[in-house]
């Protein structure tokens, strides 16, 4: 069996990737600082709102990490209409999830000829979720012409491609925007500790290649492929508290994964781009 799986079973370290220390499996709690993220800038169409928050402290954050949290990510109502855009640090705040603050995210389901499924366990060094186990792929387009296309989620995808390229070290060529099968949309809301969460409407999208990987180590602890069995098994160590899962990847699995796993050949008969489902 995988060591990645194996490592997941015994909840001890994959085989792995060095990275900065940070906060265990259980979520360690983040200190709240620092000096440069003490204001708040949103975009809504033209106009700029900068309004003055709460100081959160960043000095006990992976400095590459925190680097991306000055990343412009797309503001969306609830039908996921573009309203605007703000940080990923604002997007990522609970106090601001907490007064509805809403932007856009990907999540990319990669498997490998032999239909096995490519998890990911993402670094400590992560501000949301560290060491938790998830898909293969997930984060946010940004507030750029390219990436906010909407014509056929052409803007995601194009996104999902440079992530998988950032976080997985997967050649640009080797996956292109026009491979990735988007599914649907999910709307979920969870907390990784009392300062950090995730509130997003997630554009589900599916790929079946071979792939080249190299990781990097400041996203990714550790990477495996997992057949289904394998992955119903982490998923009730899950839920023993042996492994951590992310919520995201936890709702999909618990909903609608294994249905299209079984269908990675005809997929367009759950292509549902009208409906959001409410997680």
């Amino acid at each position: 069996m995988l060591r990645c799986l194996w490592a997941a079973l015994r909840t001890v370290p994959c085989e792995g990737l060095t990275t900065t220390k940070s906060s265990s499996l259980l979520f360690g709690a983040v200190k709240v600082s620092a000096a440069c993220f003490n204001t708040r800038a949103r975009y809504f169409g033209n106009s700029r709102s900068l309004l003055t928050m709460p100081e959160v402290n960043t000095d006990s954050l992976d400095e590459k990490q925190v680097q991306l949290l000055s990343e412009m990510c797309i503001l969306i109502d609830e039908n996921d209409e573009k309203i605007g855009a703000d940080t990923k640090k604002n997007c990522h705040l609970n106090s601001n999830i907490d007064e509805g603050l809403l932007h856009r995210a990907f999540s990319v389901f990669l498997f490998n000829n032999e239909d096995k499924l490519l998890l990911q366990q993402r670094s400590d060094a992560k501000i949301t979720f560290p060491g938790c186990f998830t898909n293969t792929c997930c984060s946010h387009p940004l507030h750029t012409p390219q990436e906010m296309e909407e014509q056929d989620a052409v803007g995601v995808r194009k996104a999902a491609q440079r992530r998988l390229k950032a976080e997985l070290g997967i050649p640009m060529e080797q996956v292109l925007p026009d491979e990735l099968t988007y599914l649907t949309r999910i709307h979920y809301k969870a907390q990784s500790d009392g300062i950090w969460g995730e509130h997003e409407i997630d554009y589900i999208l599916f790929v079946q290649k071979e792939v080249e990987l190299n990781p990097d180590p400041n996203e990714i602890k550790s990477h495996c492929y997992v057949s289904k069995e394998e992955l119903k098994e982490m998923l009730n160590k899950a839920k023993n508290n042996e492994i951590k899962i992310t919520p995201w990847f936890s709702l999909i699995a618990e909903t609608f994964l294994f249905k299209w796993w079984d269908n990675l050949q005809n997929l367009k008969q759950f292509m549902d781009h009208g409906k959001i489902h409410r997680m």
